[in-house]
């Protein structure tokens, strides 16, 4: 007995899933200037490493006779990849889908992406771009409850705190659960203009007589700042390039010890300036980043939370 069949379905399916939250709503993100979940993996990862899990569950329609005729795939996108030819476990929302909300990503993906990395012992990159979820109308209406305090797979999260790399981008406006997992992270990035982070949006805040704009409510010009997002960059290429540069830092784990590289800069280079940078006066203010720069090997110093203060 052949299994042709079942693989033209699997095939069919899988290109259901490929169109994201369709051809109108992909446009639209793209119109807001941003880029859709599968462009965003592309880019991140090495070419041609990303191996999707999942990528058919969904909800589908189907007809009188049982068969499928449309399927909505979840909004949260994951599998295994490489960066610099190391593995890790990536991850993005996919806005085009309910606007990337929580209770809209069959929360088991979400579980399994943040278990693959603390059991394999991974890192993990979170690509955030949608709402909470934990509390909404629509998880009380396919549930009966909502998930507060409790949501499903935090203790995941947490155990990842303790054992892998974390690295969250935030690629759009990410309010509630969304932004949880933004900030419970070791390394966080938001693009400016691009994305704002909050409890809850603008709706809710007028609702209280706060009139805002989401820059205003939580654009990166006020989380860069107060600590609870590491660094602003000014794209989504930039986000991409500063996840793989801080992995570089880091082994792949707890327990493991990073990978030693061979420098480039002279065992024997000497900054005469260093003997004066330091005034001798104690009141004098004096440039700490050059001296950063000067003992440390040129290029490698790495710094987060540059504007906090």
């Amino acid at each position: 007995m052949s299994w042709e069949k079942d693989i033209e379905e699997l095939r069919r399916r899988e290109a259901m899933a490929e169109e994201m939250g369709g051809t109108e709503k992909v446009s639209r993100q793209h119109d807001r200037g941003k880029l859709d979940a599968r462009e965003r993996l592309r880019r991140l990862v090495d070419d041609g490493s990303f191996r999707e899990i999942g990528k058919i569950a969904g909800r589908g329609d189907y007809d009188e006779a049982g068969d499928l005729v449309h399927s909505a795939p979840s909004n949260f996108i994951f599998g295994r990849a490489d960066i610099a030819g190391r593995p890790v476990v990536a991850s993005a929302d996919d806005f085009t889908v309910r606007g990337g909300a929580a209770d809209a990503a069959l929360h088991r993906k979400f579980v399994q992406c943040e278990a693959m990395a603390h059991e394999l012992r991974l890192p993990l990159i979170r690509m955030i771009d949608g709402t909470g979820g934990g509390g909404s109308v629509k998880t009380l209406e396919t549930m009966g409850y909502t998930y507060i305090p409790m949501v499903p797979g935090w203790e995941h999260i947490a155990k990842n705190l303790e054992t892998v790399p974390v690295v969250a981008l935030a690629l759009g406006p990410t309010a509630g659960l969304g932004a949880a997992r933004v900030v419970a992270s070791h390394y966080s990035v938001m693009v400016r203009g691009l994305s704002q982070l909050f409890a809850a949006g603008p709706a809710v805040a007028a609702v209280f007589g706060d009139e805002l704009s989401k820059e205003e409510l939580g654009g990166s010009d006020i989380h860069t700042r107060n600590g609870v997002v590491d660094d602003e960059v000014a794209s989504e290429d930039e986000a991409f390039a500063a996840a793989r540069r801080f992995l570089s830092y880091l082994p792949s784990s707890v327990g493991e010890l990073a990978e030693r590289r061979a420098g480039d800069d002279p065992v024997d280079r000497r900054e005469a300036t260093l003997l004066s940078i330091v005034p001798r006066d104690a009141k004098q203010v004096y440039a700490m980043r050059r001296i950063i720069e000067s003992v440390f090997d040129r290029g490698s110093v790495f710094e987060m939370g540059r504007r906090w203060g």
